[in-house]
């Protein structure tokens, strides 16, 4: 018998733009496995706000994923992210 898939929608394969790819690479993947990249990229390059800790400070790559914004809440990345994958 095989075995039963989750099939929800955050487990089907997104194909990063080029913006987002820079920053997670451009092979299409699951958005949890996305959002983990975009996280292990944040924590990797310090960009996590030391005071108030769930906003992101954008460096250069992810300025441009945010739409020119140098800071943005965890919630708002989310949104953000979204407009950038297919």
């Amino acid at each position: 018998m095989a075995k039963r898939k989750p099939n929800a929608a955050f487990m089907k394969p997104v194909t990063p733009d080029a913006v987002l790819a820079a920053v997670v690479g451009s092979t299409p993947m699951p958005r949890t496995e996305l959002t983990k990249k975009l996280w292990a990229y944040i924590k990797k390059n310090k960009l996590q706000d030391s005071k108030v800790k769930t906003n992101i400070n954008a460096d250069d790559k992810l300025k441009a994923v945010f739409g020119g914004k140098k800071s943005v809440s965890m919630f708002e990345m989310t949104k953000l992210v979204s407009g950038h994958v297919s």
